[in-house]
């Protein structure tokens, strides 16, 4: 189950990339899924600005670049116990918030996917909903569509799609903008931490935010559909 982002000046590879999001779960105390998605979105923002990714000669910046140039298309995959172990030797970075880790990996092609990844499933990533965010005071903020029903893993290849493109987006401006350079500043101080809620349909309704993400609609969703915005 993939979750692409169609961009219209980005048509897909012929031949998916995607960026593996896998979530530690642990069955006897299972993780919020509000951390669950705080965890997802900070890990794929730095895994972005790793300087083995933003590095002209980093170990990852080709395969990175080459999953950005089409679709940027994430799954979310569960580990347990010793599988979870096992995926940290491969390529990514691994957040924790709250309750919550998160690893995201340098993307690759859909398939074949390395052992480790291939053998976690896609499925079972509902994670109950404890309680609201605590992270009050985070420099960016990302909103999920009160209309729409995600289930964890959806919703966190969602805000992973938020966060890369509110990143992206402070990136482009940087140079020629004093605000955005300072909220990038402030948001990399702060490891990239998030804030995730869930706003009012008519909040939703009046919002304005500079990030849109619209799903392509092929998994959970029947047809495209705005999922999630990003604002700082």
């Amino acid at each position: 189950m993939s979750h692409p982002v169609s961009r219209p000046d980005r048509p897909d590879h012929e031949h998916p990339w995607a960026m593996q999001l896998v979530i530690q779960r642990d069955k006897q105390h299972p993780a919020n899924h509000i951390d669950v998605l705080e965890a997802a979105a900070s890990a794929v923002v730095g895994l972005l600005d790793d300087p083995r990714t933003t590095s002209v000669d980093g170990a990852w910046a080709e395969a990175v670049a080459h999953w950005r140039a089409g679709w940027i298309r994430k799954v979310a995959r569960r580990a347990e116990n010793k599988r979870w172990d096992d995926v940290q030797a491969l390529d990514g970075v691994t957040v924790a918030s709250g309750s919550a880790a998160v690893r995201a990996f340098v993307p690759g092609p859909v398939a074949p996917l390395p052992p480790q990844l291939k053998k976690l499933q896609v499925g079972g990533t509902e994670l109950p909903r404890l309680h609201a965010s605590t992270q009050d005071d985070a420099v960016v903020t990302i909103e999920l569509n009160p209309d729409v029903e995600l289930s964890t893993g959806k919703a966190a290849a969602q805000v992973g799609h938020a966060g890369q493109l509110a990143y992206e987006r402070l990136i482009a401006s940087a140079d020629d903008d004093a605000h955005a350079r300072a909220v990038l500043e402030s948001w990399r101080a702060d490891e990239f931490r998030v804030r995730v809620q869930v706003p009012t349909p008519d909040q939703w309704a009046q919002a304005d935010h500079p990030v849109r993400v619209v799903d392509a609609g092929l998994t959970e969703i029947a047809q495209e559909t705005e999922t999630a915005r990003a604002f700082w």
